[in-house]
């Protein structure tokens, strides 16, 4: 078995830190081009909830109704 010499291993290593400027790669914004207003989020999730509610709402009128004329129509 040959010894190995464990000077050399300094010159091999490459350290990412060593990178000039000019080397590295632009960085492009893109986090401005993500952003989304939260106003516009809420008031969507505003509208949604406010759809669904005025839909459950008419949902139990209809029962409702339905369960008073029932009730009406069999104490006759």
């Amino acid at each position: 078995m040959a010894d190995r010499d464990f000077t050399n291993l300094g010159n091999e290593i490459e350290n990412p830190n060593d990178f000039s400027d000019a080397e590295k790669p632009i960085k492009i914004r893109r986090s401005s081009l993500n952003r989304v207003d939260i106003n516009i989020l809420k008031s969507k999730l505003q509208e949604t909830e406010s759809k669904e509610f005025k839909k459950n709402l008419l949902i139990l009128l209809v029962l409702f109704t339905i369960l008073a004329i029932l009730g009406i129509s069999f104490s006759l």
